[in-house]
């Protein structure tokens, strides 16, 4: 394996596109089937989208429904699952009980061997409020995440970052910085800020960083009343969508060039280019001019 952008062969790539429900064992069996189509299709490295196994704003239903990380039987599931088709599976993220009054809010790598890779707690949390009247506190019922994480593939390395992460730039440099070709965004956009910023967004990380985008997301009306955007996407080092989904339930399935990273940050080779700098406190006057006044 390798941290080198561009390394390895290409490979194929299924994004599950989701409408979780409250009952994580309902949701188990649906995202069962879709990995199930994901590895007949040819993918050899499978995301489902954030929030998986279970959609619920109440915070004390959640903390009541769902388990511990040792606990959490879809984990289990989905470890044997990527064991027995031997394939790369990320579950773009787990609820999964941190402690007595928290969640974290956790994506899983599971290598092909049914081992987890790698974790990520998700560090930005969603506390909006919508013009529409919508309203989200994530940080009541979820604890964030401080670490960054990445993982070497076969065909180079993998950034992880889930949904809200998004509109922070600073995340995406660094694990560009640290290696990364691939950035994974499972996400659950609500309809709103989809509409708006999800395509524009996703292209922007991966121009400015010359890596691929995985983004597997939710769609759809969801069962607590939720709608979330859906339009998983696959996007290049070049900013192209090279697939799209659309709001049902599905696999969405791309082939993934290593070697167009290396193209691309060979074009514009801006990660090379990147400077430290100082922020100083605003003058109230540039130094180099000076003001022409009139008589007093």
């Amino acid at each position: 394996m390798t941290g080198e952008s561009g390394k390895g062969s290409t490979f194929r790539v299924g994004l599950i596109q989701t409408r979780s429900g409250r009952t994580p064992a309902v949701n188990l069996d649906a995202v069962v089937k879709l990995i199930g189509e994901a590895k007949e299709g040819g993918a050899s490295y499978v995301q489902t989208p954030e929030m998986t196994n279970i959609m619920e704003v109440s915070r004390d239903k959640l903390l009541a429904t769902i388990a511990p990380e040792e606990n959490d039987a879809s984990l289990a599931m989905f470890r044997e699952l990527a064991r027995q088709f031997a394939i790369y599976l990320h579950i773009g993220s787990l609820a999964v009980k941190a402690t007595p009054d928290k969640a974290a809010n956790r994506s899983f790598l599971i290598d092909p061997h049914g081992e987890i890779a790698a974790r990520y707690d998700k560090v930005h949390m969603f506390d909006v409020d919508l013009a529409n009247g919508e309203s989200y506190r994530e940080s009541r019922s979820y604890r964030p995440g401080e670490l960054a994480a990445l993982h070497d593939l076969p065909w180079g390395r993998l950034g992880l970052t889930i949904c809200y992460d998004l509109r922070f730039p600073a995340l995406y440099r660094a694990l560009a910085e640290a290696g990364a070709s691939f950035l994974a965004i499972p996400s659950a956009f609500t309809q709103q800020t989809g509409e708006a910023h999800w395509h524009v967004l996703n292209r922007a990380r991966a121009i400015e960083n010359g890596c691929y985008v995985l983004a597997a997301a939710q769609g759809g009306k969801h069962e607590n009343g939720r709608e979330t955007y859906g339009h998983s996407l696959v996007v290049d080092p070049w900013g192209r969508i090279v697939a799209e989904g659309g709001t049902e339930p599905g696999v969405i399935f791309a082939e993934v060039d290593p070697a167009e990273v290396v193209a691309a940050r060979s074009r514009v080779p801006s990660l090379q280019h990147g400077r430290r700098f100082e922020v100083v406190e605003p003058l109230a006057e540039p130094t180099h001019l000076r003001a022409i006044r009139g008589p007093a």
